[in-house]
């Protein structure tokens, strides 16, 4: 009796003990004070807070409505209707209007080039540029650095690279090159290290220590990744002979005289050759588990055909494109731009309409932005000799806008955008906390203005290392990026990023 009666004087000073509590904890002033530590890595001084909007893209449509997050989670998501039944007491609320809010974009293909090269781009950059443009999450290539990301030693090298200067969550390809490829242990240790799968090259990459594979080297790379359930990314063109020999008789300023060097057949051909083992990733396959992705497709017809046809036969096979594909085309390159110069190249106007046929359809399946940078002095741009040039699109911080502004006349929506830039790069990539707005999953953000017009010119903040080497400047695009938020901290807002560099490293179990 007496033990009841003192736990029933207890209850009151215990109730006030967790109104004290809960006031403490819940309050701005001291989230501020007890998480110093973590305060520049945010522009927000809440850890707990509710985004509302009249246009936030779902799995389940486009809403208006609210998204709450604490801790770096999204923990509920209500309608317009319910938002009055919803607990927000001492909670802040920011309210971006007609803003669109959906997932932040994940982007599978971009060089960093760091360590090694980071004259070229580098991480605090690279990152920067990719907050500014709404991307959360993206994966580096494993070429381009110094050395390339071929072995757990080399990881490691871009693993203590990237700590403490990334804006926004990094994660790796490791390579496929002829020198691990037949060996097992070799890829398991990289597999093991933490690389999100594995990068190979059909044709010379350009870097030395990159060299190409066969489909030999492929085939024994697929079983391995089988075990892992991780993908194999391809770069799927096959050196043949090309329209020319050299530049001897054609004038090396004229794009189309790049275009002839790489024709549509070296993508056909090595697609070809490349689905010749795609067939062991169906179920019941030797490969059963891996999955083969074909990197920046530029060929819309036959190459594309011959992906249709597989994934018709159950090979476990994805394909993207880049923007630049979908924006550009060859006869709109002006003489001597080497800005334009990539691989596959850029290919004509007719064949752009049939990516964007292919994009809506649904064959191809997402896009990337494969960001690949370089010093201005090896782009030529003096001289403007597309065959000695170094080629490669600088583009981290615009594709969002770029892929709406191109895409508005072929009637894209919202729901597709995030369909090709955050849920099926979340899937291929492993990253299954990532990717939607849904409750559980990772306030990784981006709240952006598909009405907003901007000129990318010399006025226009750009965050990538070298501006001037970028085929989108003088370009007009619709699709300002506002805010963009990583694991709940708002990284960058109007044109400001927050001190600290906070981005998360995404390794694979």
């Amino acid at each position: 009796m007496e033990r009841t009666l003192l736990q029933w004087r207890l209850l009151p000073l215990l109730a006030l003990i967790a109104a004290l509590l809960y006031i403490f904890f819940a309050s701005p002033r001291s989230f501020q004070e007890t998480q110093g530590n973590n305060k520049k890595c945010s522009l927000l001084p809440h850890d707990h807070y509710w985004i509302s909007s009249k246009r936030i893209v779902t799995p389940d449509g486009v809403i208006s409505g609210s998204v709450e997050v604490d801790g770096g989670i999204i923990v509920s998501l209500v309608k317009e209707v319910d938002w009055h039944k919803s607990q927000r007491s001492r909670v802040k609320v920011i309210d971006y209007g007609e803003a669109v809010l959906m997932p932040g974009l994940i982007d599978v293909h971009a060089h960093l080039d760091d360590p090694g090269r980071s004259e070229w781009e580098g991480f605090p950059s690279g990152t920067k540029a990719a907050a500014a443009g709404g991307i959360t999450t993206l994966v580096d290539m494993p070429l381009n650095s110094c050395p390339s990301t071929v072995s757990p030693e080399t990881l490691k090298l871009k693993i203590e690279a990237a700590k403490n200067r990334i804006h926004v969550n990094v994660g790796f390809w490791g390579g496929l090159v002829p020198d691990n490829a037949l060996n097992s242990s070799a890829l398991e240790s990289l597999l093991d290290a933490g690389v999100l799968g594995l990068k190979s090259f059909m044709c010379p990459s350009g870097i030395n220590d990159f060299p190409m594979t066969n489909i030999t080297h492929i085939k024994e790379g697929l079983s391995v990744l089988a075990k892992y359930r991780r993908p194999l990314l391809v770069h799927a063109e096959i050196e043949k002979e090309s329209e020319i020999e050299d530049g001897s008789e054609n004038d090396p300023r004229s794009y189309l005289t790049y275009l002839k060097t790489r024709p549509t057949s070296w993508e056909e051909g090595a697609i070809r050759n490349l689905l010749s083992v795609t067939e062991n990733t169906r179920i019941g396959g030797s490969a059963e588990g891996a999955h083969v992705h074909i990197v920046h497709l530029s060929d819309a017809s036959s190459s594309l055909d011959l992906i249709k046809e597989a994934k018709g036969k159950g090979d476990s096979v994805t394909v993207e494109t880049c923007p630049h594909y979908l924006a550009f085309s060859a006869e709109e390159i002006p003489e001597g731009d080497t800005r334009f110069k990539c691989s596959p190249p850029i290919r004509d106007a007719a064949n752009r309409e049939k990516l964007w046929e292919a994009m809506m359809k649904g064959d191809i399946d997402m896009l990337s932005s494969d960001h690949s940078p370089t010093k201005p002095e090896l782009k030529l741009l003096s001289d403007g000799n597309f065959l000695k040039a170094w080629g490669g699109i600088s583009s981290l911080q615009f594709v969002l806008p770029v892929t709406w502004s191109y895409g508005k006349r072929y009637g894209v929506t919202l729901e597709q955008v995030v369909s090709w830039w955050s849920d099926r790069p979340s899937k291929l990539a492993g990253l299954h906390s990532k990717g939607a707005i849904k409750v559980g999953k990772q306030a990784d953000l981006v709240v952006w203005e598909p009405e907003a017009e901007f000129e990318i010119d010399e006025e226009h903040p750009i965050h990538f290392k070298h501006p001037s080497i970028s085929a989108y400047l003088g370009r007009r695009l619709s699709g300002k990026v506002v805010s963009t938020f990583v694991r709940g901290n708002l990284v960058f807002r109007e044109g400001k990023h927050a001190s600290d560099a906070c981005g998360s490293l995404q390794l694979a179990a």
